[in-house]
């Protein structure tokens, strides 16, 4: 397998295609957007430069790297040759159910059909296609050319061969798979969403403070981010529509949305892509809770 197709220049389709073309894969980077596509390789280049900077990569990795990436607008002619498609879409059920359906008449009946789904289920997604057995779950993290996990989901039909092929291609980006099955979140968002839900649920109660919260979880857990600071990474937008579908396919109350979050998404405070969060991210970086205008 030499020839991947990523679908979508954003966050983590820009991140996925770094990390292949890192390892020499020829990879075809697919936008509608020619201004997503200049923006994910300017982000890829401003990695690899940091990488540089670390003394992890020379100018050679660099300039090889990029040169394993085009950039495709046309959603046929970049997946044409592909062995395999990664879609990186917006987390956006109808969406991604028309990427397949589409990816399903453009692509050669042995292409890999690959979903970076947080948690619509790949059984819902290869259903729409003819060839379910050959659709998997490929839940990459963010920053993905660091993060080491990769959760592979299968679909109740992804065959066995597709899985292990999957699980040592994930081996051979220097990741480590794991492999879990299609309920709503998986694993990594059924146990995370609950835990900033409830987060952001103590800060609208008035338990304590954003840096309060996040500091509690920091010193006292050892986890690296607080997870108000983690929500705000992630896209409060993004954990919104996470939580939305863990709750229709669980019915459970436990994972309703809190009012606060779906206040802040829908004033447009969603976090460091919007330059406001639970902290503020704009020029001069001050962390000051902006959130406090939506209790």
């Amino acid at each position: 397998m030499k020839n991947i197709a990523v679908i979508g220049a954003g966050t983590m389709g820009n991140g996925i295609a770094h990390t292949f073309a890192q390892k020499g894969f020829k990879v075809q980077l697919i936008d509608i957007s020619q201004q997503s596509l200049d923006k994910g390789l300017a982000t890829i280049t401003k990695n690899l430069d940091r990488m540089i900077a670390k003394e992890k990569i020379s100018e050679s990795d660099k300039s090889e790297t990029l040169a394993n990436i085009s950039t495709f607008t046309n959603i046929k002619e970049g997946v044409e040759y592909a062995e395999l498609v990664v879609e990186a879409a917006t987390e956006n059920v109808d969406l991604k159910l028309n990427i397949f359906k589409e990816l399903n008449n453009l692509c050669s009946e042995d292409t890999i059909l690959a979903s970076n789904t947080s948690s619509i289920s790949i059984t819902q997604i290869a259903a729409v296609t003819n060839r379910p057995e050959m659709v998997i779950g490929m839940h990459f993290m963010n920053p993905v050319p660091i993060m080491k996990l990769v959760e592979i989901i299968r679909g109740y039909n992804t065959s066995d061969e597709v899985t292990n092929t999957i699980m040592e291609l994930s081996k051979t980006l220097g990741k480590n798979p794991v492999e879990v099955n299609d309920y709503p979140g998986f694993v990594a968002n059924r146990i995370l969403m609950p835990m900033i839900n409830e987060s952001i649920e103590t800060l609208y109660n008035g338990v304590a403070g954003v840096a309060e919260i996040d500091t509690v979880m920091k010193l006292g857990m050892a986890h690296p981010m607080g997870p108000l600071q983690l929500a705000d990474f992630i896209g409060l937008d993004v954990c919104l529509s996470i939580l939305n579908v863990m709750y229709e396919g669980f019915k459970n109350p436990k994972y309703a949305p809190c009012p606060l979050l779906v206040n802040m998404v829908m004033a447009g405070k969603l976090g460091v892509k919007s330059g406001e969060g639970f902290y503020d991210y704009s020029e001069n970086r001050k962390a000051e809770n902006v959130s406090k205008q939506f209790l």
